[in-house]
């Protein structure tokens, strides 16, 4: 990696985000209806492999039942509306209709109600009950409490994510968590975030990791680069933790999944994360604009609601299509926002991967006028590409 000198004895390497990359074509291509985009973890193949992430403005109960009916996973969040509140609907209402300025404010007293034990296990059972796969997501520091209480319900996969999620926690104030011992104790899958170097996301791995999410700060609601001044870009993120399930593969014979996290807002830059070693993604906005999602065409980042210090906000969407559309087609739009597992399809048989792995070997360009090259009509009537 090409390094470079930003001051007197101070080196600085180069990272790269979706926007300044392209993927070339393969010598041979496919029928995209012939292609497999499915994934798996802990030995279980979904076939839609993008996550809804575990927003309070993008997923409840009724659409992870949705989703999950379509063949993927929507994450919900134990620390949200859904486990403060038995009637959480009203509560999305006065977020939805609050001003700009008030917001933020109104988040952090909505979120200092209390978490309800017993309101894990029924969202858990409310989701189970459709039969379809149930997945959660805690910080680490309750990881151990509701990890217990989620797996009595019938959790299928349960994710701990933080901001910046590491094996060497350091605090004087409380127990960190102990990874390879909640990993090993867990029965179900446990898919850990969020990490963007080689070395934490091999030492994650090492650690009993079911899957690693990938991304700090690249999400369209959150604020994390602008407020801590932290994150590295997605191309760069995920190729640097792909390298280190290539490395954990290498020693073990064991293939972890890599999950990019956020900062993909068209199926292009989903299927620029496949390319850079992605075996699912989790996105926030792509769903929060469909007419299941709880938010009402409005989004807003998981550190939003934080005491002291918000890294979030809340921004309004609007309602695109319904879930189906945004997943499956047909669009109605042309900004690539809709009919996403069409996109990475066509995709994948213009580069000739067949499978996943294959997707992971596409020759990769840096091309900073990918976006405008030959665009100036969109830019200037804000369409297409040019909004």
């Amino acid at each position: 990696m090409a390094q470079f000198y930003i001051g007197v004895n101070r080196k600085a390497r180069r990272c790269y985000g979706f926007d300044e990359i392209a993927l070339v074509p393969g010598r041979v291509t496919i029928n995209p209806e012939e292609v497999d985009a499915s994934w798996v973890i802990d030995g279980k193949r979904y076939a839609i492999p993008i996550l809804a992430a575990a927003m309070d403005g993008v997923v409840d109960v009724k659409f992870a039942i949705a989703m999950g009916k379509m063949g993927g996973l929507a994450v919900l969040n134990l620390e949200g509306v859904q486990t403060r509140y038995e009637y959480p609907e009203e509560v999305l209402e006065r977020i939805a209709h609050a001003t700009s300025d008030e917001a933020t404010k109104l988040v952090q007293n909505i979120y200092l109600e209390p978490i309800k034990e017993e309101l894990i296990s029924k969202r858990i059972e409310e989701i189970k009950k459709s039969k379809v796969p149930a997945v959660v997501s805690a910080i680490p520091q309750r990881a151990e409490r509701f990890g217990r209480i989620a797996e009595e319900a019938g959790v299928d996969i349960f994710v701990v994510q933080s901001t910046v999620t590491t094996v060497k926690h350091l605090s004087k104030k409380y127990k960190a968590l102990d990874f390879r011992k909640f990993c090993k104790t867990m029965k179900v899958p446990v898919i850990i975030g969020n990490c963007v170097t080689y070395e934490v996301a091999l030492e994650l791995l090492e650690a009993g990791a079911n899957g690693l999410l990938v991304g700090i700060g690249p999400g369209a609601a959150c604020t994390t680069r602008g407020v801590l001044g932290i994150g590295v870009p997605q191309v760069t993120a995920t190729i640097d933790c792909a390298a280190a399930r290539g490395q954990y593969y290498k020693k073990t014979k064991r293939y972890i999944p890599i999950i990019t996290d956020g900062g993909m807002s068209s199926g292009g830059d989903i299927c620029k994360a496949f390319a850079c070693g992605a075996d699912a993604v989790m996105v926030g906005s792509a769903f929060a604009r469909t007419k299941e999602s709880p938010g009402r065409g409005f989004h807003w980042g998981m550190a939003t609601p934080h005491a002291n210090l918000p890294r979030g906000t809340r921004i309004r969407v609007g309602i695109t299509g319904t879930l189906e559309e945004i997943l499956f087609g047909p669009a109605k739009v042309d900004d690539g926002s809709q009919n996403l597992i069409g996109a990475l399809q066509t995709s994948m048989g213009a580069v000739g991967a067949r499978n996943m792995r294959e997707m992971h070997r596409t020759e990769i360009i840096i091309a900073p006028s990918i976006q405008t090259e030959g665009k100036v009509f969109q830019v200037a009537q804000r369409v297409g590409m040019g909004k």
